[in-house]
């Protein structure tokens, strides 16, 4: 997550179906949920019922999401302990990434850009299906800090949507709108990255936007709980999932304007994420709410050289894991 400060939202419109198409689903409804009826409902995260046809998330291995950073940390002692942008660690980062999305079935698409010098990739990886006017966008910055190996900021939110997307391609989800994930460069050098990425696109390619979900920070070792208060349906995708867990967020003020949804937000896209906190100091009150050290910060590591394997909070990481792909699957079926 950068340092600096920057401070839209749109949503999408259901079509209407036919007449004469309307029926006929209503009949196939009718005869599924009988068959549902038989076997029982299957129950919502938040406690409520599941249609017939909006599949469950499958739980992510937070063993696998440790294995991704075990591999980002070799990359960065491999190249002079970091990962940052115009660095060979950033690069050996995107193509480790990649390899992955490429056996897994994903369209991948690098974009180049140029900045103060350097050339910055962005990473953007495409699930085929869904309606492309209607796309589900999840991303994470996959850049260091050149001080350290980035290994919460923000291999962790790199890492959960890498395997997010890698139990989409397992699950072969066929989700009604259409999925997009991509990974960031020079996120630290002002949401470069992003901001490149939207520019290029067409109002047009804007709007088909539905929803862009980012991911920073999602392992930090005095955790908190926080998501992204930017509208209210997709904050509460996030907030039920959480109380189903027995978890009470709050909205996420550290992060405002100082990760790549600001890209996004600022075009006019609608946006949403968790976060589990950076430099900031936790209070008493959430000390005793989330089980953490209240006066210490969420993250002491926080671009730090001593921002690797040993500063990754598993717990958290494993739940905010898990939501990425809840979110996932709920707001692309």
């Amino acid at each position: 997550m950068t340092r600096g400060q920057i401070r839209g939202s749109s949503t999408g419109t259901p079509r209407r179906q036919p007449r004469r198409t309307a029926l006929a689903a209503a009949s196939s409804a009718a005869l599924a949920l009988t068959l549902l009826g038989a076997a029982g409902a299957q129950a919502s995260p938040g406690g409520g019922e599941k249609g017939p046809h909006t599949a469950e998330a499958p739980d992510i291995s937070v063993a696998a999401v440790q294995q991704d950073l075990e591999d980002l940390q070799s990359v960065a002692e491999a190249n002079g302990g970091n990962r940052a942008h115009g660095r060979p660690g950033y690069k050996a980062s995107l193509d480790y990434i990649k390899e992955k999305l490429d056996a897994a079935g994903y369209k991948t698409t690098i974009q180049e850009f140029d900045n103060n010098g350097s050339t910055g990739y962005n990473l953007v990886a495409d699930w085929p299906g869904g309606a492309t006017d209607s796309t589900v966008m999840t991303g994470a910055h996959l850049d260091s800090v050149s001080s350290g190996p980035g290994i919460n900021d923000n291999g962790s939110g790199s890492a959960g949507i890498l395997e997010t997307a890698l139990a989409v391609a397992k699950a072969d989800l066929k989700p009604s709108k259409h999925l997009r994930f991509a990974w960031w460069d020079a996120e630290e050098e002002g949401l470069v990255g992003s901001r490149q990425y939207v520019e290029r696109l067409s109002q047009d390619e804007i709007g088909a936007i539905d929803t862009y979900l980012n991911f920073d920070m999602i392992g930090s070792p005095n955790a908190g709980h926080f998501v992204y208060e930017d509208d209210p349906s997709v904050e509460a995708v996030f907030t039920e999932w959480f109380q189903s867990k027995g978890i009470e967020t709050e909205a996420s003020e550290e992060v405002n304007g100082r990760s790549d949804h600001a890209s996004f937000k600022d075009a006019g896209v609608t946006v949403g994420g968790s976060f589990t906190g950076a430099g900031e100091t936790m209070t008493q009150a959430q000390a005793d709410k989330w089980g953490g050290t209240a006066g210490e910060p969420y993250d002491a590591c926080y671009h730090s050289v001593c921002d690797d394997l040993s500063n990754i909070n598993e717990e958290a990481l494993d739940l905010h894991s898990d939501a990425i792909a809840h979110a996932v699957w709920e707001l692309s079926s």
